[in-house]
Order: structure tokens, then sequence, then C-alpha cells
């Protein structure tokens, strides 16, 4: 099944508006806000250099983050301001809704900022295997199995066609 290709645009731009709509009954301390909107512009840095592998993994970190920090903020802060007087209701659940949205949205989002990573050459490979060792912790590695040797080329095709031409004189598929 292939991955369905998301822009990471549309990432940004989603979380940038429910982050927006998040904060507009300042229920949340000051550092959600920051630590929301910093990470988008993060975001907008790894849209802006589209080759660097730095930008998306820093934004997916952010993205990790976030997620933690944002249960707490909400652990936290919810209950106190559920019942505050002089605070209209409606607005404040659809602030509520949209934080709560945002929130929901992000470990999706940071699913296919990884594929983003992966494909603009990121090369940590997360393992959530429980067999037959790794007693269920995730685990990072490289994978290094698409990698030929330079020592190892096959001599014989080589020699026999060092340009990879085929015989009626057109280019030949390469094989990687």
């Amino acid at each position: 099944m292939e991955i369905p290709p998301i822009n990471l645009k549309a990432i940004v731009l989603v979380h940038w508006l429910l982050t927006v709509w998040g904060c507009l009954v300042q229920w949340m301390p000051i550092s959600f806000s920051w630590s929301n909107f910093s990470i988008l512009a993060v975001g907008l840095w790894a849209i802006a250099q589209r080759d660097s592998i730095d930008a998306v993994l820093m934004f997916l970190i952010g993205m990790v983050v976030t997620i933690l920090t944002d249960i707490i903020h909400f652990g936290v802060y919810y209950p106190i301001f559920d019942t505050v007087p002089g605070v209209r209701t409606d607005v404040f659940r659809f602030s509520t809704g949209m934080a709560i949205l945002n929130l929901l949205l992000k470990p999706v989002s940071c699913f296919f900022v990884y594929q983003m990573y992966r494909e603009r050459g990121g090369e940590y490979n997360v393992n959530f295997g429980f067999w037959p060792f790794s007693a269920g912790f995730p685990s990072v590695s490289r994978n290094r199995e698409a990698y030929q040797s330079i020592d190892q080329q096959d001599e014989s095709s080589n020699q026999a066609n060092p340009f990879n031409q085929a015989q009626d004189g057109k280019p030949a598929v390469r094989a990687y």
C-alpha cells in the first residue's frame, strides 16, 4: 500500500489555522501559543528549504514534543477555566474544540512529516518490533540494505559492456 503524498504546506496551514482558533479565548497559558507557533515557524523553514533534512527532522521532533506539552496543558488548565464566569461558553467550547482537534491531528501529521523526512534522504528507521529481543522499546537504526559496496562490482558485466549500452547503440536501463 502506497502512502498518498501530503504537502508540507497543507500540514503547516491546517495546524496554524487550528492553533489560531484554539487561541481565540486565552484559557491556556502563553506557553501553549509560543510552543505551537514556534514549531510552525520551523515548519515554514522546512517549506522554504526543500532539500533540508535538518528542517524536516526539527519540525518532526517539535511536533512530537508539542503533543506532549499540549496534553500537559490540557490536563492542568482545562478544569480551571471550565467554569469561569464572564467567558462566553460557545466561544470557549469552539476554542477548546479546535485546540483538541489540533492535538488529535498532530500524530497523523507526524506520520506524514516522517515520510517526507525519508523522501528527503533521512536515514534512520524507527522499529517498534517486539521480537525477539527488543522488549517493546523502539529502536533507531540505519538501513544499509539498499547500499552496494564499491569493492563488490560485477566484473564480467563491466568488462563486456563498459558504458552500459545495449547492442543497438541505445542506452540500456541502469540497474541500481
